[in-house]
């Protein structure tokens, strides 16, 4: 004879059900009492309480962690999908910048009529125009060559040298006393403005070479002798000592004239001429007539609509970037029935909204002519990217500069709008930031479940294994008192019964 026992069964005796547990098959028993005279049952372990209660935990566990991590991996989706969003705009965003203030439509180039004469650069804001610049000296640095020297030592002493107003000093003893040494020490000495020395090899002896690195009238070489004596005396210069030196370059500053206003610069590159223009002096303007007068070159500062139109056409290409990575996100591709993770996403249909109201808008650029992008050469293609007509673009730019300007940079500006829209979903407050919140907390929310799911799971294992526990211990006490029973009865005398007559 033999017992099936359920172990989820509420008749009484039995181990209770935990709450939330899903019950063991019932075709398969889950315990089995052996019959008395099964051989090792007495005494012995009736139910396998490790593998009963973790098949019970497991099938508790298994769809309330299958939900959790489903969810899981729909935030992580939609996590990672917000954060290529995020990445698509902020990119685009730095596209605009060159086309959402009126600053960036202030650039200029400048052209040089005579490039072995000057060249020149404009920055953003230099007046537009043309002028005639003529370069009749360039600035010069100060060049000065000693008389030779033609013992090994040349004395010792102190030397203060100066070039314009800043002086520096150098010390010459008996242990560093040759005109290389010299050299050298003049050549490291701290605070020396911009004084270099070297030594020429002549037949008749050996030259100091002094070379200013600052051009200009004003930077001349000064060389005095500071320690009350005349051990160095042979190589000092200045004022009313100048024959110990022959002077190989004079000190010098650039002479020229634009449009007939004459100046004078301590350097060749020029830059408080023309507001936001640096000159750049390299030769000497040609000259006719006696006396000699120089022939000026032209110099032309234009609008830099090259770069302008440039800029525009990259903002295009970054647009068809964003709008590739959008249809990606939020579309439906029917050829293989897929939908982006972001599909119906009301954060990404709310910037998307924005950018197409943007780009369509009309703008008060003050022309009833250039006030769209359809206008300028800038058309929708049927996947939703922007193609750019050049000649259009070149011709509005050409004939009203100012309203192609006022399309994208004005306060209501195509580019300007965007920027605009972009920053605020972008920002501390704006909708995708508020929707990256929300995912995260959804997220935390979800690890925290699985942590409780982990923490449930153990306290209804513990709870099990010493339910079951106690029921084998039943179990097999009953087991032995049933084979105690059989072996008493069958020790019992046969009653015989009498015969029928």
């Amino acid at each position: 004879m033999s017992t099936t026992i359920d172990p989820t069964s509420s008749s009484p005796g039995a181990a209770p059900t935990a709450v939330g547990t899903t019950n063991v098959a019932a075709s398969q028993p889950v315990v089995s009492v052996a019959n008395a005279g099964s051989s090792g049952a007495a005494g012995g372990s009736v139910i396998n309480v490790s593998n009963l209660v973790s098949e019970l935990v497991a099938a508790s566990e298994a769809p309330q962690q299958t939900l959790i991590a489903n969810q899981t991996q729909q935030v992580t989706t939609q996590i990672s999908s917000l954060g290529q969003l995020k990445s698509a705009l902020s990119t685009f965003q730095s596209a605009l910048s060159a086309l959402d203030t009126p600053t960036a439509f202030q650039l200029e180039t400048a052209n040089s009529g005579s490039p072995s004469v000057f060249t020149a650069t404009a920055s953003n804001g230099a007046p537009t125009g043309t002028y005639n610049v003529a370069v009749s000296a360039l600035a010069s640095a100060q060049q000065l060559l000693s008389k030779p020297v033609s013992g090994a030592t040349i004395g010792t002493g102190t030397l203060q040298l100066s070039l314009g107003g800043t002086s520096f000093s150098v010390k010459v003893d008996s242990s560093d006393d040759t005109l290389a040494d010299l050299a050298t020490a003049i050549n490291s000495a701290a605070g020396n403005p911009g004084i270099g020395a070297s030594v020429l090899q002549g037949t008749d002896g050996s030259y100091l070479l002094l070379t200013s690195s600052q051009t200009g009238a004003a930077n001349t070489i000064q060389v005095t002798e500071t320690d009350g004596g005349t051990g160095l005396a042979a190589l000092t210069y200045g004022t009313g000592n100048t024959g110990n030196y022959t002077q190989e370059a004079g000190a010098q500053d650039a002479a020229f004239s634009i449009s007939g206003v004459s100046f004078t610069s301590p350097s060749n590159s020029v830059t408080n001429a023309i507001n936001g223009v640096t000159l750049n002096l390299l030769g000497l303007s040609p000259t006719s007539g006696t006396p000699p007068v120089a022939t000026p070159a032209t110099l032309s500062i234009a609008t830099d609509t090259a770069t302008i139109s440039g800029n525009i056409q990259s903002f295009v290409s970054a647009y068809n970037t964003l709008q590739s990575t959008l249809v990606q996100l939020g579309g439906y591709d029917s050829s293989t029935n897929t939908a982006g993770p972001m599909m119906g996403d009301a954060g990404l249909e709310g910037i998307q909204s924005q950018i197409q109201q943007a780009l369509y808008s009309i703008v008060n650029t003050g022309s009833p002519t250039y006030n769209t992008l359809a206008s300028v050469g800038i058309t929708t293609n049927a996947d939703g990217t922007l193609s750019v007509n050049s000649n259009t673009l070149s011709a509005a730019l050409s004939s009203n500069f100012s309203a192609v300007s006022q399309l994208f940079s004005s306060s209501s500006g195509v580019a300007a709008t965007l920027n605009t829209d972009i920053a605020s979903a972008l920002g501390p407050n704006g909708s995708l930031t508020a929707e990256g919140n929300t995912l995260a907390s959804q997220d935390n929310s979800l690890t925290q479940q699985s942590n409780q799911l982990q923490t449930q799971m153990a306290a209804l294992q513990a709870s099990l294994t010493q339910q079951y526990s106690a029921l084998n211990a039943l179990l097999s006490s009953l087991q032995t008192t049933s084979s105690y029973l059989s072996q008493a009865f069958a020790t019992l005398p046969q009653v015989q019964g009498k015969a029928n007559a």
